[in-house]
């Protein structure tokens, strides 16, 4: 065994970039950059080291308690906004990795994705919307930025992470159908990288796919219902041909398995014959194409928009899923109104940022930054009489 450099450095991981990654993927040492200089660590990308400042941050750790669609007490066995990150974590590696894309980026995007998310939810982030709607407007994504390029205080030399420019970029510009009310006007140079797109359909195929698994196991939709949606009937028979299943958990299971990794492997397929038809030769041709790249095909997009139809209808708009939602504007509202009429009821570092940033800003990132659970206490002590304050 040869006995030269027995330590990889970030030179060579960035060399391995250069020599493996396709050549529109975004590599670590074309990077625009931080918004705040800093010596780079002698052994992990840059983008590693954002992936260590995020999942190391408060904003991270808090979606262990926020809500994907289920509040958090409705039961300990549905997602949370924690665990559908690292599910779409987990399906952007593997979409970006096969592509020849840079999955440390693709990951770190992902792994960011929702920090900017309020608790309860799409639910809260609607009522906070309506509520900052004269006081400078509210979407997850434009917050998510301000959590990691403000709000999170980890470093003596400045305020946030300082994550780098395409990581930013890939929060500012993650989209659902559910952004409906994006405000957003900010804007980061760069172009639409590849790795961006991996994160945005990554999300995608885990909410519909997760959110269908939590409904069946809620008991609010019915396989039964689901007879008649292309993708889940064509999955009921791949699983039903290949498999001998009783246990109609694992087979539920195996299905949802098998609707993600046939949307996965669509993907990969359409994605690559698109880039074969394409002539790029570096990520900053990127700039001149304004459509997706990363997507399934047409035949496949189609039957997607059935089943996302399907769960809009039975699943989001399912009464006891109102409900909860309902209830849950409720108490974000009335601790929004509590706090404005006096913000001495705020703790210490939340005035603070009343004087910094405005009382209905500083209001809005306290609430913002709240898990569904220290939410209900919040609410508890305020307007149950004999709650301790």
């Amino acid at each position: 065994m040869s006995k030269g450099n027995l330590i990889l450095t970030r030179e060579e991981l960035e060399k391995r970039e250069r020599e493996w990654l396709a050549p529109y993927a975004m590599k670590s040492s074309d990077t625009l950059g931080r918004v705040h200089k800093e010596k780079e660590h002698p052994y992990r990308s840059i983008y590693q080291r954002d992936k260590a400042r995020i999942i190391y941050s408060t904003a991270f750790r808090r979606l262990e308690y926020k809500t994907q669609v289920f509040v958090n007490h409705e039961g300990d066995y549905y997602r949370t906004r924690l665990t559908h990150t690292i599910e779409v974590t987990q399906i952007a590696k593997t979409i970006a990795r096969t592509l020849k894309l840079n999955d440390d980026l693709a990951e770190v995007i992902s792994l960011a994705h929702d920090l900017g998310h309020p608790p309860f939810g799409h639910a809260g982030e609607y009522a906070l919307a309506d509520l900052m709607k004269d006081h400078g407007r509210f979407d997850h994504n434009t917050h998510g930025l301000r959590v990691v390029d403000t709000l999170e205080k980890r470093y003596p030399d400045f305020p946030g992470l300082n994550l780098t420019n395409e990581v930013r970029r890939g929060i500012l510009k993650h989209t659902t159908p559910f952004d409906n009310i994006r405000t957003s006007k900010v804007e980061i140079r760069g172009p639409w990288l590849l790795e961006i797109q991996v994160g945005d359909i990554s999300d995608e195929i885990a909410y519909d796919n997760h959110d269908l698994d939590d409904g069946l196991k809620s008991g609010l939709i019915t396989e039964k219902e689901l007879e008649g949606i292309p993708t889940w009937e064509k999955s009921v028979r791949f699983v039903k041909k290949n498999y001998k299943i009783d246990n109609k958990d694992i087979f539920r299971s195996q299905v949802i398995h098998h609707l993600i990794d046939a949307q996965v492997s669509d993907i990969i397929k359409n994605t690559s014959n698109i880039l074969r038809d394409m002539d790029l030769k570096r990520y900053d041709d990127l700039y001149k194409i304004k459509k997706r790249i990363v997507r399934c095909g047409d035949e496949l997009n189609k039957e997607r928009l059935i089943m996302r139809k399907f769960l809009m209808k039975n699943l989001y708009k399912h009464y006891r899923v109102v409900r909860m939602s309902d209830k849950a504007a409720r108490f974000l509202k009335a601790l929004f109104n509590i706090y404005g009429e006096n913000t001495q009821q705020l703790p210490p570092d939340a005035q603070e940022n009343v004087a910094k940033y405005g009382k209905y800003r500083a209001i809005c990132d306290y609430i913002a930054g709240m898990t569904d659970r220290f939410a209900l206490e919040q609410y508890k002590k305020f307007f149950e009489p004999y709650e301790k304050v």
